[in-house]
């Protein structure tokens, strides 16, 4: 295998705080034979100086468009609009295999200028689970900020935070009310995330997973007054909610934080809302009388930068040291040569990882 060289990219949306590479694996990765470049971002929870400390190469920020041919691009939101064609394999969640809005033009970019993406979400073992995921730390903010929400204690803009910090917010203080709460796919990384954090706030949620979600008992979910929903589904299933749900009699549910942000998506199991929220507007506000909110950020775990790009990073940097065809990566570039065959943008495929 020819010497690896990876390019950590800086991220364009100013709310992303995360690295999927942090200066401490960065180490590793370079005492392995790796070579890293990192490029400058004002907004990274890390500085620069902390990845040239360990050996990096800094360059200016947003220079991977003429990074060599040879490196790979990693970073975990989405690109900008120019370059049109994208000559590299770049690395990070691409959300384009479940038709978003977005994903064909994306594909197409790919397509024209010879390069492929290597989606993280599709990143998996044998068996079709996550190998390096956000999900605990999605699920854990997701439900702090319902909760701070449902008690009248959520002030915008969001800011970055420590969980210590978090923690201090969540406890429940004199004369505040108990309501009841539910996590869906409580079982996950995400679900086990949120009920953390639940439990952290002096709540005792309703768990459900596939068993209940198989066969959905609505009634029973619209008289939970707080619902986290962390399922991530890759197959049609039954909305969880639906706007009918909206304007049911007796309906006790007040605040939904949907943490899987599958907006967009033909498989999306809360087909009640088209966009999602953010730092500055965390809530919206689905319906009056009686009143339904939304939380819908999707990246949550940003709001923990140092905690999540360190868990993430530390799954990410032993894969990384492994890139290569076959494998996990052979999975990924798989994925990327099927969806590109389906959507008829090319007759062959992308072969080398």
């Amino acid at each position: 295998m020819t010497e690896l060289h990876l390019w950590l990219r800086h991220e364009t949306r100013t709310t992303e705080r995360r690295t999927p590479i942090v200066p401490s694996d960065a180490r590793r990765l370079i005492e392995n034979g790796v070579t890293l470049t990192v490029e400058e971002s004002p907004q990274r929870v890390f500085p620069a100086e902390a990845y040239a400390a360990v050996g990096c190469r800094v360059v200016e920020a947003d220079s991977w468009a003429v990074a060599p041919l040879d490196a790979v691009i990693v970073g975990l939101k989405e690109l900008p609009d120019e370059p049109r064609e994208l000559r590299h394999r770049h690395v990070f969640f691409g959300h384009a295999y479940k038709a978003q809005p977005g994903a064909e033009a994306l594909l197409r970019r790919f397509v024209a200028g010879g390069g492929a993406l290597l989606d993280l979400e599709y990143l998996v073992d044998d068996n079709g689970r996550r190998l390096a995921a956000f999900g605990y730390w999605a699920g854990y903010v997701g439900a702090a900020l319902a909760v701070l929400h449902h008690r009248g204690r959520l002030t915008a803009p969001l800011r970055p935070t420590s969980k210590e910090e978090l923690d201090e917010a969540l406890q429940p203080a004199p004369g505040d009310d108990r309501f009841t709460s539910l996590v869906i796919g409580a079982l996950g990384r995400s679900g086990r995330g949120a009920r953390v954090a639940l439990a952290e706030a002096g709540l005792d949620p309703t768990c459900w997973d596939l068993a209940e979600t198989r066969d959905l008992d609505r009634p029973a979910l619209l008289q939970h007054e707080l619902m986290v929903n962390t399922v991530l589904t890759t197959g049609p299933v039954t909305p969880f909610l639906t706007d009918k749900d909206l304007t049911e009699p007796g309906r006790r549910l007040r605040t939904v934080c949907d943490v899987t942000c599958d907006v967009g998506s033909p498989y999306n199991v809360l087909p009640v809302y088209d966009t999602v929220t953010d730092w500055t507007n965390p809530v919206r506000r689905l319906h009056e009388r009686p009143a339904l909110d939304l939380i819908a950020i999707d990246n949550l775990p940003s709001l923990l930068p140092e905690e999540a790009s360190t868990g993430f990073s530390g799954s990410l940097a032993p894969l990384l040291m492994e890139f290569g065809v076959g494998g996990a990566w052979g999975r990924c570039l798989d994925r990327f040569n099927e969806t590109c065959r389906e959507l008829g943008l090319v007759e062959g495929e992308f072969r080398d990882a």
